[in-house]
């Protein structure tokens, strides 16, 4: 009897290709997410980035082992069953906090690239926009809101011990699934139900009869909605992994992990005893892809200062790379460097003190010594922006070389916010074949320096906008401070909200 209600349902139900977009200023639609607002259906992946990224490796494989029992579960006895299992595994024992920053700083990077293009023209064209969704509220709320411009997040809600951890269980009334849905949607519109309602499968059919007119997202394929398109655009996200961890990606990932950590090993430490000239041949046999680009600079002459390279940041390793493709030693300056970083770093490393006179001193001091390398956004950004220059470096200076640097990965990102961030090199040489380009631009001419009239900062925002252009990315206002407040706050959890600067 159930069945038949569900399919008369279903025939009832327009696809939401035949949903008209137009004049839908003043309405109010509700709309699920999996399979809905986002073209997969699974949320596997999701709660396995929150496993790994959130608590470990172990729990990540642990949940992976449990995930068949889970598929079972959710395919042939209950929906909330299976759902009850990916969030027993994935959150258990973890730090609500933790979760709540992998929902801020990884989780929106995959959603936006899976946003269903038919159901984002219906949901962005209303006024007022809700989701309601089976999957914990924590994990999606902060993409929901930001990025497709939900006014309320409606999903199931994790238990929470007294100091702060998740218990893996679920509060009442339970999964939101089916019934649940439909009394959530009855509660908070009462008599004056929603215009347009979108769901994609059975147990969305309640909450949609609910709504004036309904549309049901069929299974097929279509194109995703371009990330510019969406509210806001996504300037930071951390994580290890490039991909979306489907079931096969996943499993190819662990099953590389034995090889790769080795091979990485080999390809830091394997580097160590060849000479700058030498290492492109040592990472070419190793299959690491360097590419170089441009005139380098001709070497200073005895008794003159250095070149300072100015680089953008991409990786940890930008500095080494910088040196291997100018076929000179360089001195890295940095803020911090962890000591593993130090141990392997195959050039000499210098910390600042963040004392704006001592580190000018120093620098200075370096630069009498030869060549050096310095990357002033201050911190990394996957994204195709450049974070705001420090004008320290254009300070001390007339002999300013831009470096344009950038990678290609296919597994790991070399980076992490939240992370050991002395593994990050290991990480970059993990990937079966790393790319790693490094561009040199022209040594900035005298008039465009300290030197010749300009101020530290027109000539820091100079050097900025050419390396944007040379990479085609976008300059910001936003600084290292910026991004790890946006990704993890100050204190390790999740910030308030806050007006962002653009410039």
């Amino acid at each position: 009897m159930a069945k038949q209600l569900e399919s008369s349902l279903h025939r009832r139900f327009l696809e939401v290709e035949h949903c008209s977009s137009e004049g839908r200023q003043k309405h109010t639609i509700v709309a699920d997410l999996d399979g809905t607002l986002l073209r997969g259906r699974s949320a596997f992946p999701y709660f396995l980035l929150v496993a790994l990224e959130g608590g470990s490796l172990l729990r990540a494989i642990i949940l992976a082992i449990f995930s068949p029992i889970a598929w079972l579960l959710y395919h042939f006895i209950s929906e909330v069953a299976g759902i009850q299992v990916l969030i027993f595994f994935a959150f258990a024992g973890q730090k609500v906090s933790n979760i709540e920053a992998v929902a801020r700083a990884v989780l929106p990077k995959f959603y936006s690239e899976d946003v269903h293009s038919d159901s984002w023209r219906v949901f962005s064209a209303c006024g007022t926009r809700h989701v309601i969704t089976a999957n914990p509220r924590i994990m999606v709320e902060h993409f929901a809101r930001t990025s497709l411009g939900a006014h309320t997040v409606v999903g199931t809600e994790i238990e929470v011990t007294a100091g702060g951890y998740a218990t893996g269980f679920v509060r009442h009334p339970g999964v939101m699934v089916g019934i649940n849905k439909k009394n959530s949607v009855k509660c908070d519109f009462g008599d004056d139900p929603p215009e347009v309602g979108l769901g994609d499968r059975p147990t969305d059919y309640p909450f949609m009869s609910l709504c004036k007119e309904a549309y049901v997202v069929p299974s097929k394929e279509v194109e995703a909605v371009p990330r510019e398109k969406l509210m806001k655009p996504i300037v930071f996200h951390d994580g290890r992994l490039v991909q979306l961890p489907t079931p096969l990606t996943a499993l190819l990932t662990l099953l590389w992990l034995p090889i790769g950590f080795p091979l990485a090993v080999f390809r830091v430490v394997g580097a160590l005893p060849f000479s700058v000239e030498h290492v492109p041949i040592f990472y070419k046999y190793t299959g690491t892809r360097l590419i170089v680009k441009g005139s380098r600079p001709p070497m200073a002459k005895k008794g003159d200062p250095g070149t300072l390279f100015v680089c953008t940041h991409r990786t940890l390793i930008d500095p080494v790379m910088v040196s291997v493709a100018s076929g000179r030693h360089v001195t890295a300056v940095t803020y911090s460097i962890s000591r593993i970083s130090e141990m392997v770093s195959p050039i000499r490393t210098f910390a600042l003190s963040r004392d704006r006179e001592k580190d000018a001193a120093d620098i200075k001091a370096l630069l009498d010594q030869g060549d050096l390398c310095i990357c002033p956004e201050g911190t990394t950004c996957r994204e195709p922006f450049l974070l705001r220059f420090s004008a320290l470096f254009a300070e001390l200076s007339d002999k300013i070389v831009p470096v344009a640097t950038s990678t290609k990965v296919t597994m790991f990102h070399g980076t992490t916010v939240r992370g050991w961030k002395g593994m990050d090199p290991f990480f970059f040489f993990m990937n079966p074949f790393p790319t790693y380009e490094v561009r040199f631009l022209e040594q900035l001419p005298e008039d465009q320096t300290v030197k010749g009239g300009k101020s530290a900062i027109e000539v820091a925002n100079h050097i900025q906008k050419l390396l944007a252009d040379a990479l085609g990315y976008q300059c910001t206002n936003f600084t290292r401070k910026d991004k790890y407040s946006m990704l993890v706050g100050s204190d390790g959890t999740v910030p308030p909200k806050k007006k962002t600067r653009t410039q």
